[in-house]
């Protein structure tokens, strides 16, 4: 029996007793918990302790920094910790609505709040501070002492605003205008220089208006928006990775992980209240049509004939909504034009494809020779079905432009990639080994199966390194370790972010009865079905991949990895597959003395470990000063040891990179692909990681 048609059973049972349509909400909740309880890798029990874990979470979301609720008003929650489990048994959600309308009214009167404390100027020459770490805050007991705290937050953003602005005045001061004649003497700009007085009132007009946009979303949440929130946080219980998806966040989600999507190709924006063109993507239906331009501020919305919807003032995602669409079908928008001019532009929606989604692959020419490189942002798949790109097919076709270059190793780039496809992560390791087992997958029933390679033939043999840090999960982590164990590649880099489990979507319109369809839609659910293992019997859940060399990294010393989320599983392990390592990697030890020997004399690392060290003593600092004086020495401290740090930075010897000649002679003629060329190289020619990994190979070659 399949997922849907269990919940489609679970959910004509829980509504049979209802005459006629029961509550969306009850629905939405109602089928989610029933299809958790059955297909989840370990279903919660629903107790007392599964209600204090909902409550927990789902306050913490709905105030991360203690904000909005007074310490009486969260007391007088608490008597829910112990009812949620209750209320979702029977049907019920009177905490969801209780804090709701409690949210709706705090809303209304901290905006009332803000706007009052920004109505007067701030003081900077008092010596007082303000406390950043949302960790370290607490619910403020009266509303006198909230006052306080949003006096000192808006204090502070307020502060940081005018030392930018006095740092633009100061560059006008002595600025050059361009002399209309020749041989005239250049004259400074007639730009008067503002007062403090002026600089300190044009910050609060800033940030008011950055909480006036923040809080006119907030108060455009709806009660399906609230119901999304408290549904997602239920399921973020079972662990991090179970999530409740709006039929917008599924919309999204699909996108990202496929890297296209249906619709006009123009990249959006909001700009004071307006839905501004930002960009238009090279080759998309926008840009065949011509008539879209970036800054043009979008009005109206109409499905074809149908009458035109106002976008201005809606909520960017709803807006972002009306204007996508399945390929072949009109929009037609009304626009507002940089000279006031209104014009209405009718677009035929298509395929809009992200190009830097996808693999991409370089050639780093060192010391006579050419070492490959692939870039891969995410292990992306067409799960729609729609005649998509598949990662493992895009990284087999890179491998090849690169053999074509004769190249004596290949360096295969994770970092930074979360993930996605597991039957693409199992494809491309088959690329580097014979065929055989990957990884191993586990439901909470039965034994564990192997999820194999098929094909025998090896598409590269030569020397390898994978790359990862803490950002590379889940599929990165399944060919790491196969990689790993097979003793194929040397994965180099930081310890992964340690997500060893696999997730199914469950579209809930396919899991109820009839009866109910005029509900619809109602969302998914994408729950944790199954753990995955290493070969070796090990999981990469909670532990992550601990790499064969590590590299100093800015990032992993204040990243946070599975281990710091909300509810993970656990770590275990199983027995280990059968499978045979092709032991392409010899003398790890020796090639590891030789890393550490570089890395300890390199004036790339060494940056990175002193950039490291200043964050890590940075994030530390949580109590910010309020006076202006102090403040802007800080920043001076900083704008002076970020120029040593930009002065080291051009110190390194850059790397030689180029595109493979068949991307060279296609960027040559087209201008998109140059631009996106040059945004891909640019960063490689100073990668200090990058340039080891081509060391390390180097040093194998030996």
């Amino acid at each position: 029996m399949t997922s849907a048609s269990v919940l489609a059973l679970l959910g004509l049972a829980s509504f049979s007793v209802y005459q006629g349509t029961p509550p969306r909400d009850q629905v939405v909740l109602g089928v989610m918990l029933q299809g958790l309880s059955q297909l989840h890798y370990q279903p919660e029990k629903l107790d007392d302790l599964f209600s204090q874990r909902v409550y927990d979470l789902y306050l913490k979301r709905i105030d991360v920094n203690k904000q909005l609720l007074l310490a009486p008003e969260v007391a007088a929650l608490q008597p829910y910790q112990t009812k949620i489990d209750d209320e979702l048994r029977g049907g019920t959600h009177e905490f969801l609505d209780v804090t709701s309308a409690l949210l709706s009214k705090r809303t209304l009167e901290i905006q009332a709040l803000y706007r009052q404390i920004l109505a007067q100027p701030f003081d900077f020459s008092v010596q007082e501070s303000w406390e950043t770490d949302p960790t370290k805050a607490t619910y403020a007991a009266t509303p006198a002492e909230q006052r306080e705290q949003w006096r000192k937050m808006l204090k502070y953003q307020t502060l940081a605003r005018m030392s930018e602005m006095m740092d633009d005045e100061a560059k006008k001061k002595d600025k050059p205008l361009a002399s209309t004649k020749a041989g005239a003497s250049p004259v400074t700009t007639s730009d008067p220089i503002r007062t403090p007085a002026q600089l300190e009132a044009e910050a609060r007009k800033r940030v008011l208006k950055y909480y006036d946009d923040a809080f006119a979303d907030r108060l455009q949440l709806d009660a399906n928006d609230r119901l999304a929130d408290f549904a997602n946080a239920i399921a973020n219980t079972y662990d991090p990775h179970t999530d409740y998806f709006a039929p917008i966040v599924r919309e999204n989600f699909d996108i990202e992980m496929s890297g296209r999507l249906e619709g006009t190709g123009a990249l959006l924006q909001e700009d004071e209240g307006h839905l501004k063109v930002a960009d238009i993507v090279a080759g998309s239906a926008s840009a065949r049509q011509g008539d879209l331009k970036v800054g043009d501020i979008i009005l109206r919305v109409a499905q074809g004939a149908a009458e035109p919807v106002s976008v201005e003032g809606m909520r960017f995602d709803k807006a972002v909504k009306l204007i996508r669409g399945p390929k072949g079908t009109e929009v037609r928008l009304t626009v507002r034009k940089p000279d006031g001019a209104t014009v209405v532009i009718p677009i035929i929606r298509d395929i809009v494809v992200k190009e830097e989604t996808y693999a991409q692959s370089a050639i780093i020419k060192q010391n006579g020779r050419n070492f490959g490189y692939i870039h891969l942002p995410g292990f992306y798949a067409d799960f729609s079905g729609k005649g998509g790109r598949n990662s493992a097919t895009d990284v087999k076709a890179e491998l090849a432009k690169l053999s074509k270059e004769n190249v004596a190793g290949v360096v295969l780039d994770l970092r930074y990639n979360g993930g996605g496809s597991l039957r693409d992560a199992v494809d491309m390791s088959g690329l580097f080994v014979p065929s055989g087992p990957m990884v191993q997958v586990k439901t909470n029933r039965g034994k564990p199966s192997v999820v194999a390679d098929e094909d025998p033939q090896v598409q590269y043999a030569g020397p390898l390194v994978v790359l990862v840090n803490k950002y590379s999960a889940s599929a990165s982590e399944i060919l790491a370790a196969a990689m790993q164990d097979y003793r194929r590649a040397i994965i180099m880099g930081g310890t992964t972010y340690g997500k060893g489990t696999v997730q199914q979507i469950i579209d809930l319109d396919n899991a109820v009865s009839p009866e109910v369809a005029a509900l619809k839609p109602l969302g998914s659910v994408k729950l944790t079905i199954q753990k995955f293992y290493r070969v070796n019997g090990g999981s990469t859940q909670f532990k992550g991949v601990v790499p064969d060399i590590t590299l100093p990294d800015v990032l992993t010393s204040y990243a946070k990895g599975e281990q710091q989320a909300d509810y993970p599983l656990q770590w275990d392990e199983i027995a280990p597959a059968t499978y045979q390592p092709v032991n392409s990697v010899q003398a790890l030890d020796k090639l590891r003395a030789a890393s550490a020997a570089r890395v300890a004399t390199s004036p790339g690392f060494r940056l990175i470990n002193e950039a490291a060290q200043r964050a890590t003593e940075q994030r530390k600092q949580t109590n910010l000063s309020l006076n202006l004086a102090a403040y802007r020495a800080q920043q001076q401290q900083a704008r002076d040891i970020n120029k040593l740090n930009t002065t080291a930075q051009n110190a390194i010897t850059a790397l030689d990179v180029a595109l493979p000649m068949s991307d060279a002679a296609v960027a040559k003629t087209d201008s998109a692909v140059a631009k996106r060329t040059t945004r891909f190289l640019k960063p490689l020619r100073k990668d200090a990681v990058l340039a080891e990994a081509v060391a390390v190979i180097g040093d194998e070659l030996k």
